[in-house]
């Protein structure tokens, strides 16, 4: 998946798309707080920090550094090339990459596409999806490899993605890991044994067509689950008993076209990463629509800019960097009153910020839009990729695999 020969940058105001789904709804927002990364394919080709398809994301909570799954290894044309990505990519929360966490390859504590990750609460062991390898990798908090394990479902056809999806754990520091072609969630031990599993293959309640993104509540202990190819989202009792099921494949309010990562604050508000309509929606603990942010990236004439092709680069000829524009969303995170979203196709993380107000909605319908400029981002962006080599002399240098 690939590096950009003419990288076309759309610089205008974001939008923040706020709608109410009733009147006795408590207000939320999201807005637009800076960029983690930007589009690239860091070393040995360009620079550290460089993203393409960041996969997962989380946020270590003693130093806020968040960690970025960076995609699977290709070379600008689009051949495999396990010396590129393949690893886990750390920035202190000011967006400054400070390192990497594993590397590419087929052997031990290594990489064929690093997919959702997170921490243990109890240990601080970082928990990593490795997709083509199919298992998931664990790491000590410095970041040294401990151990593999797990089994997943292999390619379905129809399905892009395989094997290990959401990751997280319940009270007792047993880790959910759910199975995307399985269509269950598999319960582990904390060192990886195999103690149970929920759901099954369907479109019933309790049963999933692609689990992408799975949580637990901080408050009920509740699932979440992102149904994927149910375009849909789940909530299960801590037993795995269906509570409550919401969405439909659509583009409006509270529709899904593919909806991916799933976060739950203090409050049990829902984020969902929509991905194929670019944007993330909120509901509150009963599946009513809360707000929505972002739209679809477009290029210079306006258009909406197609993700990138099986077989070809990750991120196509144009790019739209504006903030709020979304090539996809996919995976997430939730620290505080920041979220973190994936720009799947446009090889950054995107950081909003959330404002959970104390006023009531207007009454349904009632459409705002929140201006946000967000320039200096962008212009930041523009700058860093003038002075790197990137394009054609970049493309020169490279020796394709």
């Amino acid at each position: 998946m690939g590096l950009v020969k003419n990288l076309s940058l759309t610089i205008a105001s974001a939008g923040c798309m706020f709608l109410a789904a009733t009147s006795q709804a408590f207000a939320v927002s999201l807005t637009f707080d800076k960029q983690i990364g930007e589009p690239g394919f860091g070393p040995p080709i360009g620079e550290p920090g460089e993203l393409f398809v960041p996969q997962g994301i989380t946020v270590e909570k003693s130093t806020g550094n968040v960690y970025v799954s960076n995609g699977r290894g290709l070379n600008p044309d689009g051949t495999f090339n396990p010396a590129i990505g393949n690893r886990v990519e750390v920035y202190d929360q000011n967006g400054t990459w400070i390192k990497a966490v594993g590397e590419g390859g087929k052997g031990i504590g290594q990489f064929d596409e690093p997919s959702a990750l997170e921490f243990s609460p109890k240990t601080g062991n970082l928990y990593v999806g490795d997709v083509f390898n199919n298992r998931v990798n664990v790491y000590d908090p410095n970041g040294n490899f401990i151990n593999s394990f797990g089994e997943f479902g292999g390619l379905i056809p129809g399905r892009a993605f395989f094997g290990p999806s959401g990751v997280t754990f319940d009270k007792d520091n047993n880790v959910y890991i759910g199975d995307f072609s399985g269509d269950k969630i598999n319960k582990y031990t904390p060192d990886g044994q195999l103690i149970g599993s929920i759901g099954t293959s369907g479109t019933a309640p309790g049963q999933f067509q692609g689990p992408a993104g799975v949580r637990i509540s901080p408050v009920s202990g509740n699932f979440y689950v992102s149904d994927q190819f149910n375009n849909r989202v789940q909530v299960l009792d801590p037993t795995g008993k269906p509570l409550l099921t919401f969405g439909e494949q659509g583009t409006g309010p509270g529709q899904f076209n593919q909806p991916i990562g799933i976060e739950v604050d203090d409050q049990e508000n829902i984020y969902v990463a929509d991905s194929i309509n670019s944007r993330v929606q909120v509901f509150d603990k009963n599946g009513k629509f809360l707000t929505s942010y972002g739209e679809v990236a477009r290029d210079a004439s306006g258009n909406p800019v197609a993700p990138p092709k099986l077989g070809e680069p990750p991120f196509g000829t144009t790019l739209d960097l504006t903030p709020g524009r979304f090539n996809w969303t996919a995976g997430t995170a939730l620290s505080g009153d920041k979220l973190y979203v994936g720009d799947f196709f446009q090889g950054r993380v995107q950081v909003l910020n959330i404002d959970k107000g104390s006023t009531k909605v207007p009454e349904p319908g009632a459409l705002f839009g929140f201006g946000l400029l967000g320039l200096a981002a962008t212009n930041s962006v523009i700058k860093r990729r003038r002075q790197r080599k990137l394009g054609k002399d970049l493309l020169a240098k490279v020796e394709l695999v």
